[in-house]
């Protein structure tokens, strides 16, 4: 019996939702095909869809992409140029409906190769209860010499997260994804890089990492995970979703996550901290600004499917504004502007609005089909930092030779 295929990054909220979007799509267009939908982890995802040909031999006819891979993908013509199909029959209030840094990175070559799904930068998420508790304010007044507020500066940051530590009452001042799986150390390292005034490109767009904010970035990310004084012991254990769990169970002052982890916070079960959330910009070095980074993940369609007409059908209804709402309810993030200023999302997730603000500081992963490579060797570069003493002046000397060698 022929099966429409959808691959899943697996998160229960996108779980959950899609099979919600396939049943009131299945129902509102008399649609009886039947649907396997399977859930991946991160990196067996990628090998599913792309490494082992998945969406362009017919196995997938629809995946969740994310847009580090959208590049890999469209070059590989493992996904279908959508541009003739949104012409014809365009989603709902198709462009103006998403902020233009939601547009941009799966349009490659003058094509379209995706639709946006779910989103949100990453951010400073913080226990709002504790850092506005008189007492919590009085003792590190007195233990620091300044008022106690969501930190601006790096080195606030380390101080914050050392006062909040309490083993005995499983809380940590911070909690880390350290778990090495090519995107959170990844992720981790650029934005200590970006905060410093620092960049993952020389002059001439290549990718140059061995200069001195990037030992900079390396040498103070290795000191704070490594401060177990200071931050969750199982952050090495953690991916993302796992230390974004952790936050929402109350086990963490702060955390540096997705934004999705925050509003995740005021909706699933698990929550111990639902009204206790608030999120800001990220802190930064004091002589430079903040940054974010946006990487967001896309509905796209297996260049190879039987099915593509029906899979477009399927991405239209699943990208509408109530569609959108859906998947914030169930504890995703939107990504329409009208989801981020509704009343009713607001109310159940009162810094939701702040997403926009997000958007403007968000900046973007290097746009080149060497890049998941490149992310495999920033990863190993940043578990031999936290792991080992070699030095981040040898550690980014090495990994560039590999860097270079990739590119020669």
């Amino acid at each position: 019996m022929e099966k429409f295929r959808i691959a899943v990054r697996k998160f229960d909220p996108f779980e959950s939702t899609l099979q919600k979007l396939w049943d009131a799509f299945c129902l509102k267009y008399n649609i009886s095909i039947a649907v396997e939908m399977i859930p991946y982890e991160l990196h067996n995802l990628y090998v599913e869809t792309i490494a082992k040909k998945g969406l362009q031999n017919g196995t997938w006819d629809i995946a969740h992409l994310n847009t580090d891979w959208i590049f890999d993908a469209a070059n590989e013509k493992a996904v279908l140029d959508l541009t003739s199909l949104i012409n014809q029959n365009p989603p709902e209030n198709y462009p103006d409906g998403w902020h233009k840094s939601l547009l941009h990175l799966q349009q490659i070559n003058n094509g379209t190769f995706g639709l946006p799904f779910h989103d949100g930068p990453e951010c400073l998420i913080f226990r709002k209860d504790l850092f506005e508790n008189s007492i919590e304010k009085e003792n590190f007044k007195k233990q620091f010499g300044y008022e106690l507020h969501p930190p601006k500066t790096w080195e606030e940051f380390m101080q914050i997260a050392t006062f909040f530590n309490r083993p005995d009452e499983n809380l940590y001042g911070c909690v880390f994804a350290n778990f090495p799986d090519g995107h959170n150390m990844v992720f981790d390292f650029c934005l200590q890089l970006w905060t410093r005034g620092g960049s993952l490109l020389n002059e001439n767009n290549q990718i140059y990492i061995h200069h001195n904010k990037a030992v900079q970035a390396l040498d103070f990310y290795r000191k704070i995970v490594n401060n177990n004084k200071a931050v969750h012991p199982k952050s090495k254990k953690f991916g993302s979703v796992e230390a974004g769990l952790a936050f929402a169970e109350g086990q963490a002052a702060m955390a540096i996550n997705w934004f999705g982890f925050a509003s995740m916070c005021e909706v699933i079960e698990e929550s111990k901290v639902k009204g206790k959330v608030d999120i800001a910009e990220l802190p930064h070095d004091k002589n430079h600004n903040t940054a974010s980074l946006n990487v967001y993940w896309l509905y796209t369609i297996g260049s190879g499917s039987k099915h593509q007409k029906l899979a477009y059908d399927f991405l239209r209804f699943a990208t509408s504004a109530e569609s959108d709402k859906l998947l914030t309810t169930e504890g995703g993030i939107g990504c329409r502007k009208s989801t981020w200023n509704d009343a009713e999302i607001n109310t159940l997730i009162p810094y939701y609005h702040k997403l926009e603000m997000l958007h403007e500081n968000a900046l973007t992963l290097p746009q080149t089909p060497i890049w998941p490579k490149v992310a495999e060797l920033i990863d190993q570069m940043v578990l031999k930092a936290i792991e080992t003493e070699v030095s981040s002046e040898t550690l980014l000397k090495e990994t560039q030779k590999a860097i270079t060698k990739l590119t020669s």
